[in-house]
């Protein structure tokens, strides 16, 4: 029976995870069709003339311009989108968030995105008119400073917006956490117990946050259904990319690639341009062109990013049981977090290769074991 029961949960695992992969394609698909399209009839055209017959303030374009095709694509999209993070996820008995909550996130993440995304557009173009030669490397510099002051405010700001946070009021289980942060020499401010269970039934833990804002997300669906050394051993992993230099190390890639992103676009751009019809990157037409270029560009690097992030995450699994030394404890946390979140224990290499930015499951058990 327990074989039968253990072939249904890989089964359901693997449909799930079909299904988002399906999904993750269809969407970016559709995103660059959207965008194509939008460029390549001229609307985006139309609409930023309707704009500068509008106003001549060059902000309040690029404001409203941002707007609008932002709301365009939300409803063009929102099948889609419900689909993926609302149907699916019922479905597959994965939340119980009510329609009207997960309408609330919507609205609360689609403010959030158009603030980010001002402030990130803005700035591209009023560098793309102060450095004309070398607008590349500057946009780069401020998105990747703008990328870390977000990282810093997101446990104060943005994470309570969505979720109800408090310290963890399991004292002995705090303390234990506490005297694992300092045995492996990492800061924190504290230990908090985060309402997750509000949207969805998957388990997760987070260490959050720079400099003075490092705190420990502890997760309700992980806190009530995980043992002590299982939590233990999963912090220890946190941590250990802290103390591995691994956060240093990611921003380090993402700002390569980011600067390599628009370089190239800085070279290549004039010819794109011409295809639509464009004469310059600065006029607000041609943010879709931009757009579709940084899209087309992650999806190159990423399975790069991927294979390295893989790498530093078996570095952090190793480092978790040589400080905990809880094999055990490592191997059923496994075990159990795949199932509730039916992770994909052994994809076809294909799919690791282009979607896996941890290793499988089996993967990681098998190195735990194997030590």
């Amino acid at each position: 029976m327990a074989d039968a029961n253990g072939n249904t949960a890989f089964s359901k695992a693997k449909k799930y995870s079909s299904w988002k992969y399906s999904l993750a394609i269809l969407e970016t698909t559709y995103l660059l069709a959207l965008l194509l399209i939008f460029t390549g009839s001229g609307l985006s055209k139309i609409l930023a003339e309707e704009l500068r017959n509008l106003t001549a303030n060059q902000y309040i374009i690029v404001l409203l311009y941002l707007f609008i095709i932002s709301v365009v694509y939300y409803f063009l999209s929102l099948p889609l989108n419900f689909y993926s993070s609302y149907i699916l996820e019922h479905r597959f008995c994965l939340s119980k968030q009510k329609i009207q909550d997960w309408l609330k996130d919507q609205i609360k993440a689609g403010i959030i995105y158009y603030i980010i995304s001002i402030i990130l557009i803005a700035l591209f173009y009023y560098i793309l008119k102060h450095f004309i030669h070398t607008w590349w490397w500057a946009v780069s510099i401020s998105w990747i400073s703008f990328s870390l002051i977000l990282a810093r405010l997101a446990p104060i700001v943005i994470i309570p917006l969505f979720f109800k946070y408090k310290k963890l009021s399991n004292d002995i289980l705090r303390e234990r956490i506490m005297n694992l942060a300092n045995k492996m020499r990492v800061k924190i401010l504290d230990v908090f117990e985060i309402d997750l269970s509000k949207k969805t039934l998957k388990a997760n833990a987070a260490f959050v946050g720079i400099g003075k804002t490092k705190r420990v997300l502890l997760a309700d669906t992980l806190k009530d259904k995980y043992s002590d050394d299982e939590i233990e051993v999963i912090l220890a992993h946190e941590f250990a990319h802290y103390k591995l230099k691994h956060l240093l190390k990611l921003i380090l890639i993402n700002s390569l690639a980011t600067i390599l992103a628009f370089y190239f676009i800085f070279k290549t751009s004039n010819f794109a341009l011409r295809l639509f019809g464009l004469s310059s990157l600065s006029d607000i037409a041609a943010l879709p062109v931009v757009i579709m270029y940084l899209v087309v560009f992650g999806i190159i690097t990423q399975p790069i990013q991927n294979y390295i992030s893989r790498h530093l995450e078996k570095n952090a699994d190793k480092m978790s049981l040589s400080v905990t030394d809880l094999k055990g404890a490592f191997v059923s946390m496994m075990e159990k977090l795949s199932a509730q979140n039916l992770a994909d224990r052994n994809p076809h290499p294909v799919i690791k290769f282009f979607f896996f930015d941890h290793p499988p499951v089996d993967e990681r058990i098998n190195m735990a074991k194997s030590l």
